[in-house]
């Protein structure tokens, strides 16, 4: 079996961050293992409180892991301040893994602020050139382009200038009024654009996360990118698709093994 690490806040919901992180890796057939930034208390309607983990702790997690099971890919998601972000780039710069993604969380879908300006400074400069995907919403590329997206083309636009600014492919996803399931793949100075159809699931919380886990699992299995890319699609549709119901108590795990054996080898 192939190895998945994601380096990432807790959710303590379940919904997003390492908990989400490690349910998709599963169900995309990889054995998925952890590092923590961060324990959040959170659910699906908002974050209370931050408690962030030592840098020396967070390499400790990341030392622990490499030294023992190889990842085979590498997901980042929730990194909040500039010595957490300079660890993790150290320790990856010291391993030198392959199939790095990282979902740059730096504005939520409200629109509001998560990481501080120095912080993105710090991501853009240690941590960006690593990786293999980045995975920005609309307002993250907006910020790591510095453009304003307002449509389709756009986005291309902002891709193609954060690609080659860090030289790493870029899925930009779609959304935010521009487009409601369309993501663009830009990778080699070529743009791809894999179409979505919307789903009316209110449930969405942790999408990002499972769309970047999804995508760093199938890496890791050896499919290249384009493929891992509609196959964490068709993951994370299906998911929607299944149309869970949270508020009802519905338990997660028949949802999760309903979707198992579309998409594991």
């Amino acid at each position: 079996m192939k190895t998945a690490l994601s380096i990432a806040g807790s959710d303590c919901s379940g919904g997003a961050g390492i908990q989400a992180d490690l349910k998709t890796m599963t169900m995309n057939g990889v054995f998925a293992m952890s590092a923590i930034t961060a324990l959040t208390a959170q659910n699906t309607t908002g974050v209370r409180a931050i408690l962030e983990v030592t840098p020396e702790f967070l390499a400790q997690q990341i030392d622990a892991v490499f030294e023992d099971i190889f990842p085979d890919g590498v997901k980042i998601g929730m990194v909040a301040s500039v010595s957490l972000i300079e660890t993790i780039a150290e320790r990856l710069r010291f391993y030198h893994p392959e199939n790095i993604v990282v979902d740059p969380v730096m504005v939520a879908t409200s629109g509001a602020r998560l990481i501080s300006a120095d912080a993105v400074d710090t991501l853009k400069k240690e941590l960006l050139p690593l990786c293999t995907v980045l995975t920005p919403n609309i307002p993250e590329a907006e910020i790591l382009s510095g453009l304003t997206i307002s449509n389709e083309q756009d986005m291309v636009a902002a891709a193609e200038i954060i690609s080659h600014s860090y030289n790493c492919a870029v899925l930009c996803k779609g959304g935010h009024s521009i487009n409601d399931a369309n993501d663009l793949l830009y990778a080699d100075g070529k743009a791809k654009w894999f179409f979505g159809k919307r789903i009316n699931n209110p449930n969405t919380h942790g999408t990002g996360c499972t769309l970047s886990s999804a995508i760093a699992a199938n890496l890791a299995k050896g499919y290249d990118l384009e493929s891992s890319v509609e196959r964490a699609k068709n993951y994370i549709s299906g998911a929607l698709g299944d149309m869970l119901d949270l508020g009802k108590g519905s338990g997660p795990m028949n949802h999760a093994f309903d979707l198992s054996g579309q998409f594991r080898d």
